[in-house]
């Protein structure tokens, strides 16, 4: 089972989070982080680059990895996933943009684009710690529901209402929204050794009920975190609202040892 930590805030989950990535790159400096966009992480990456910069830790060596990018959107848009995680990561943080990958989703190579981020990934060693937001259906990643647990990083077509949802970013204008994007896949997910997803607002309730308590499902492709043997979900009071152990998660997080670690 998932370890749930339920907080007052996105600043107190952002610190939590924080804490575990500089305690990481203090213990491993050439770790790499997988990073999401959206945002429930943003809380999560401001903290991290106070505690980095405050703290003055070498990130030098710190390498990255993105869940996604929109297929056939160039590289320099402003809303593309490499820009997005320019600005929200790499500039606050220091990073070293040779060091930060993200999915090629040029369309002349984007049929081989999968398997090479996943082998990239491979030699990189593997992500040490992934941070993960969640749809309201349940999804992560661009992985709708029922998308294959077992999935590799490949070629998905957005859904309609995503492209709706996504359309702000884009003027409004839904025809400007990329119908398909390049998205690491469940399999490639889990392969993680420590999962941290986000979830903040009674909108993502039920959808945070069903990854932590439900059934395992691809309709609920966030579910396959209970196959994971180290997720963090950390989530605050109106998002828990629907989970049925939420007093025991509490009464785990405050009685946990000083020496164990999220």
């Amino acid at each position: 089972m998932a370890e749930v930590i339920i907080v007052r805030n996105q600043d107190e989950a952002g610190k939590i989070y924080a804490q575990c990535v500089t305690d990481l790159i203090v213990r491993k400096p050439d770790c790499v982080l997988g990073l999401a966009t959206g945002s429930s992480p943003l809380a999560a990456y401001e903290a991290l680059a106070r505690d980095v910069n405050e703290r003055h830790i070498d990130v030098s060596q710190v390498r990255g990895f993105a869940l996604d990018e929109y297929a056939g959107l160039d590289p320099r848009h402003p809303q593309s996933y490499r820009s997005t995680i320019t600005r929200t990561v790499v500039e606050p943080l220091g990073l070293d943009p040779e060091k930060i990958h993200v999915p090629n989703g040029d369309l002349d190579s984007i049929q081989e684009a999968g398997a090479a981020y996943d082998e990239a990934i491979a030699r990189a060693g593997g992500v040490d710690i992934q941070i993960l937001g969640i749809g309201t259906d349940g999804h992560i990643g661009f992985n709708e529901p029922g998308s294959s647990l077992a999935s590799g990083t490949r070629i998905k077509t957005l859904t309609e209402q995503t492209r709706i949802d996504n359309a702000r970013f884009f003027d409004d204008d839904i025809s400007k929204v990329p119908s398909h994007c390049i998205t690491q896949g469940i399999g490639t997910i889990l392969k993680a050794r420590h999962l941290v997803l986000l979830a903040f607002g009674a909108g993502k309730a039920e959808a945070v009920a069903e990854t932590v308590e439900g059934g395992i499902s691809s309709f609920c492709p966030a579910s396959a975190l209970q196959l994971h043997p180290h997720a963090t979900v950390i989530v605050d009071e109106a998002a828990a609202s629907r989970l049925r152990n939420r007093d025991y998660y509490k009464y785990a997080f405050a009685n946990k040892p000083s020496w164990q670690q999220i």
